[in-house]
């Protein structure tokens, strides 16, 4: 009976191994200090042949470039900051599914991500328009902004594969027209409002969106200053935008009577001590800014009631000539990590206690990198 017992035991073990070897996480090699992979980090190249690098996240915030997949469609392809923008990658709610612009060929690129980490070509889609500079995705509906040509907002669902097919009479332009410079485009936390700022003619856009995710005519709202740039939401309908001109901060109030929103000011053109603020990320009261002129990194405080307040002006530095631009922070809100297109670098920060301490740099990037998603 003991033998039995023994040579069935070595018979589950023999079956069990190798599924435990399939469904578990791809490990990496791991880093000079021992350090095993705790996420990821995708940089879009943004390049003429637009491609997605990919790099593994150590636990200790370090990285390594793994992978490197093509969107097979065109980026801008030279210039630093050639899009003028937030929000170029998206990833979806769930993790499974990165949305990629290609400025170049008007499209819209959709990508799997593995269980890995990695990344898996899906299919594309026209954009709608012309020259693709920012995406927002929430549930099967995304939203696309082109920024060229006659600006616009275009409405895609995506199915449970990751394939875009735009909704007929979803494509909206702009308010400010053509010379609206538009720089993102984003989704309030309750579905309600679809949120674009237009850098030229200083104007917030704000398209109401139903239950079904169609949008309706947009309202315009003057920015508190000057070039409203990147944006992030705080709690409920509070909303942060970054003014780029004199790198100021305002937070407003998202109204939406009768679906006709509009903004009220609760803080008005904060300065945050640096030079072209346009990037902003959040985690709970921090948010995080890049200075592009001056190479510094930004803080402040956004309260329950969507207050501002300048945390610090200086919280890090790039090297003289990195120009960050675009920024992510990881899920759990551990590390920040921001491109620099001067240098074509990547930066990675540890957060602690609202400080920041380098972890990562990575030189060698596209200096047409624009883009970035941390995991």
């Amino acid at each position: 009976m003991r033998f039995n017992i023994l040579r069935r035991s070595f018979e589950i073990a023999a079956v069990a191994a190798p599924l435990l070897l399939l469904f578990q996480p791809l490990r990496v090699l791991a880093d000079d200090d021992g350090a095993r992979a705790a996420g990821v980090v995708y940089v879009m190249s943004n390049a003429t042949a637009n491609t997605v690098l990919v790099f593994q996240r150590n636990a200790n915030g370090s990285v390594a470039k793994v992978q490197e997949v093509s969107t097979q469609g065109q980026g801008a392809g030279t210039g630093s900051d050639s899009l003028g923008s937030q929000g170029a990658l998206t990833l979806s709610g769930d993790g499974r599914l990165l949305l990629a612009v290609n400025a170049g060929s008007g499209e819209i690129s959709s990508l799997s991500v593995t269980r890995s980490g990695g990344l898996k070509f899906v299919g594309k889609a026209a954009s709608g328009g012309t020259m693709p500079v920012s995406v927002a995705l929430r549930g099967d509906t995304a939203y696309v902004l082109n920024a060229a040509g006659t600006p616009n907002v275009t409405a895609f669902r995506v199915d449970p594969r990751g394939n875009l097919t735009a909704i007929a009479g979803s494509t909206l332009a702009l308010p400010g027209g053509a010379n609206a410079a538009p720089a993102q485009v984003g989704i309030t936390p309750d579905g309600e409002v679809l949120v674009v700022t237009e850098k030229n003619t200083n104007m917030i856009d704000l398209f109401p969106i139903d239950d079904h995710g169609n949008m309706g005519s947009p309202s315009s709202v003057p920015s508190d200053g000057a070039t409203p740039f990147g944006f992030t939401f705080g709690r409920g309908r509070t909303l942060v935008v970054s003014e780029a001109a004199n790198s100021t901060f305002s937070s407003y109030e998202i109204h939406n009577e009768n679906n006709n929103p509009t903004l009220v000011t609760i803080t008005n053109s904060l300065p945050d001590g640096g030079s072209a603020a346009c990037w902003i990320v959040r985690d709970g009261a921090l948010l995080f800014t890049t200075n592009s002129a001056s190479n510094t990194i930004s803080t402040l405080t956004v309260s329950g009631h969507g207050g501002l307040q300048l945390s610090a002006a200086t919280a890090a530095t790039t090297p003289s000539g990195t120009t960050p631009i675009d920024m992510a922070l990881t899920g759990n809100g551990r590390f920040l990590y921001t491109t620099g297109t001067g240098n074509g670098s990547l930066t990675g920060f540890r957060v602690q206690d609202g400080k920041l301490s380098p972890v990562a740099s990575v030189m060698g990037l596209p200096l047409s990198i624009q883009g970035i998603v941390a995991r």
